[in-house]
């Protein structure tokens, strides 16, 4: 999976599966107990969509506009500011992707309560992206707090790759080193993000195994 290698910056954390292919968060080291999930729908679990083919986009988004991508999920919507400056290639990866209906039918597969949901895998697996990679190297003062939005990336890999594998923290700060591409942040709905945080199995650990399915039903690109 790609897990968020939390304490690959910092002790503790480890990747989400073994594998060094899989695309990772570091680990959180954290166990916080999982909440009800008010306002999640009990959902049957969407069946996996096959790994992406895609060629990289070379398209620019416009830099004199905002873009947002709004979320439409089990548990309710949200929506994420992106972040041009930071992150100009994830970013227009991402609307790309999304225009494509590519995270449509997907699932949060990671939910480690107290840390972040991730999600953006169409095989539901971790190992899942769009057949291409995009690099943002994020700059040495960033910060993964609450509501910040991030790509999660194989171990390995240079910091700020991507795929399409994003993660949400749900953290006030969880500690992370400048390693993952700061791809924007919620502007709206963090409640629904919080209520996805807690379908997180505490016992599962890093793995963050969830204790029934997040969809991700449809995401739509905002053009300001």
């Amino acid at each position: 999976m790609l897990a968020i290698l939390l304490l690959a910056a910092a002790p503790g954390i480890a990747a989400c599966g073994s594998s060094k292919h899989k695309t990772s968060l570091p680990a959180s080291g954290k166990g916080q107990p999982a909440q009800t999930s008010a306002g999640c729908k009990k959902i049957a679990a969407p069946k996996p969509k096959p790994q992406g083919a895609f060629k990289k986009p070379n398209a620019k988004l416009n830099a004199s506009k905002s873009y947002e991508l709004v979320f439409d999920t089990s548990c309710g919507s949200f929506t994420v500011a992106l972040d041009l400056k930071s992150a100009p290639n994830t970013a227009a990866s991402l609307v790309f992707l999304a225009r494509k209906h590519f995270f449509d039918g997907t699932t949060f597969h990671r939910i480690v309560p107290g840390f972040v949901i991730q999600g953006g895998d169409p095989t539901g697996t971790g190992q899942g992206g769009p057949g291409y990679r995009t690099v943002d190297r994020p700059p040495a003062s960033a910060r993964y707090t609450q509501g910040v939005v991030a790509m999660a990336k194989a171990q390995t890999e240079p910091a700020g790759s991507a795929g399409s594998q994003f993660f949400v923290v749900t953290g006030q700060d969880i500690g992370l080193t400048a390693d993952y591409a700061v791809v924007g942040k919620v502007a709206s709905g963090l409640p629904v993000v919080q209520a996805i945080a807690q379908l997180g199995s505490a016992s599962s650990g890093e793995a963050g195994t969830p204790t029934r399915p997040a969809e991700i039903v449809k995401v739509t690109v905002k053009q300001h």
